[in-house]
């Protein structure tokens, strides 16, 4: 990104991610805010006020522990609701491996800090445990599936 001046990179960033957004590149969640610090080579203050003056605007939505939506569109449930119902919709057993943090972060595409805030919240309800080679298993089932 050409920077004419520090205080006007972040205002060509946000016209860079308007665009993406108005021809359909970004339709529905942005990229992580480590993503767009890496594309852009900027810093995450820089990034923070671009997301700041989009979300002014009425063209995105920070939700916590989510990420960055363009407005009206996409899942706004927490991760923990998402994860939980990945349970239910793939039939998994008691004893089944669970899917790992980088897994959970490229099928959610958020963050490996709200993965393992879902994770924490998950093993806090018994869901979910370590198992013996490190890798985490489920341990019952969510509420509405099977017997736990």
């Amino acid at each position: 990104m050409p920077q004419a001046s520090p205080r006007g990179t972040y205002l060509q960033i946000s016209e860079s991610l308007r665009q993406k957004i108005e021809k359909g590149k970004i339709s529905e969640v942005l990229p992580s805010e480590a993503e767009l610090m890496r594309t852009y080579g900027v810093g995450r203050s820089t990034i923070g006020r671009a997301l700041k003056a989009l979300k002014a605007e009425g063209i995105i939505e920070s939700v916590q522990g989510a990420g960055w939506y363009v407005t009206g569109t996409g899942d706004r449930r927490p991760l923990v609701e998402k994860v939980t119902d990945l349970l239910r919709a793939e039939e998994a057993k008691v004893g089944d491996v669970f899917p790992s943090e980088s897994e959970l972060c490229e099928r959610f595409g958020v963050s490996r800090t709200a993965v393992r805030s879902a994770i924490a919240q998950l093993e806090g309800q018994g869901l979910i445990e370590m198992g013996e080679s490190r890798r985490r298993r489920i341990r019952a089932l969510p509420a509405g599936q099977g017997a736990s």
